[in-house]
């Protein structure tokens, strides 16, 4: 999940909701509670232009509520521009659930939550992340049509997490064709910080392709399950981003590249599956850009998950999925080229074509 948190002395200083920098105009925020499953959610609507709100449910142990609404609002505003700059006619949403994925997560509360997606009519479409699994987006599915991901034998396209950990492939070897001139990762130095679902199928695309590979991960019977499937290293050392590599991917915390860390890192490369890699998108992006460390755009990159589960409103079948994640390549390269073009960073280029298929079909609306 994204780290980027609010402490509470730097909420006081502004508007409870509208104050916030990743509140962003969103169009619509619901708060939904219920006493008798112990479900407290938050579902942010960031833009519905190009189509209703798609996003991920994730459940987390927050350390407080404002921490969840930050995520929420981060989460949902990134959708927006991944759905727009991968040509998706979807808008961007997000909704987390507060509380122990663990422990806390039940059938009714799973179905509860899906009563209030429903009672949006659409406008929100949910789907599974961070503390969910196919299973879940099953139980909602009981009670609203209005979700994704859903088990194959139900009709859906199943897990998304191979098919973001291949688009971060795919974003990682456009880079490398970028930074190196070659887009074989064969003998690079890869730290894959987070090995989740799409950590671990990230792993074993760079393993197959003898990439040099290290994990790591706050699980340490995780690590060396991972380590152990497919021959990689184990980090043990105290700051991963001082250590020399040729590219770090992030798979598991947000803006991992903030005032901390950007000066000491050593990467060439960045490129993950993480959302909101950059604490600050204008501030890092420009400081990366000025070390010369080229940045993936992880809303570009980390877009396979949404292809996959796009198909099942599209009716699109396995074949076609794989080519929308495979074109992720081109548009990385065709970004970075931009960039470079254009003396601007990786993330404003991306983020232009993203804010401009968006107010082109604003204006289109309005006619």
């Amino acid at each position: 999940m994204t780290s980027e948190i609010i402490s509470s002395k730097e909420l006081s200083k502004a508007d409870p909701v509208f104050g916030q920098n990743s509140f962003d105009d969103h169009e619509q925020i619901v708060f939904c509670n219920d006493k008798d499953t112990g479900l407290k959610a938050i579902i942010g609507i960031h833009n519905t232009v190009l189509g209703p709100a798609l996003g991920g449910t994730r459940m987390w142990n927050y350390e407080n509520e404002w921490a969840a609404l930050n995520d929420v609002l981060r989460l949902s505003r990134g959708m927006t521009y991944k759905s727009a700059i991968t040509g998706l006619n979807l808008g961007g949403g997000k909704a987390v659930i507060i509380g122990d994925a663990k422990t806390q997560k039940t059938p009714e509360l799973m179905r509860r939550f899906g009563e209030f997606v429903h009672s949006l009519s659409g406008r929100y479409i949910t789907a599974e992340d961070v503390g969910m699994a196919t299973a879940d987006m099953d139980t909602v599915r009981e009670v609203t049509p209005y979700v994704t991901g859903i088990s194959q034998n139900k009709g859906g396209a199943g897990n998304p997490s191979p098919i973001t950990a291949y688009g971060v492939f795919m974003g990682m070897k456009a880079a490398a064709k970028f930074k190196f001139g070659s887009d074989v990762l064969e003998d690079k130095k890869v730290f894959v910080q987070g090995i989740g679902n799409v950590g671990e199928a990230l792993v074993e695309h760079l393993s197959n392709e003898g990439a040099k590979v290290t994990i790591a991960d706050i699980s340490q019977e995780r690590l060396e399950e991972v380590s152990s499937k497919y021959g990689v290293n184990i980090y043990n050392g105290s700051d991963i981003y001082s250590e020399a590599m040729d590219i770090y991917a992030p798979c598991a915390l947000g803006a991992t590249i903030n005032d901390e860390t950007i000066h000491k890192l050593q990467a060439k490369i960045i490129a993950g599956a993480a959302n909101n890699q950059l604490a600050e998108e204008n501030k890092h992006g420009r400081l990366l850009q000025e070390r010369g460390i080229v940045y993936a755009p992880d809303f570009l990159i980390n877009a396979g998950g949404i292809i996959n589960v796009y198909a099942e409103l599209e009716n699109y079948d396995r074949q076609e999925i794989m080519r929308k994640t495979e074109n992720i390549y081109n548009t990385t390269l065709e970004i970075l080229e931009n960039a470079q073009a254009n003396a601007i960073t990786t993330h404003e280029a991306a983020f232009s074509i993203a804010r401009d298929r968006i107010d082109t079909r604003k204006r289109e609306n309005s006619k």
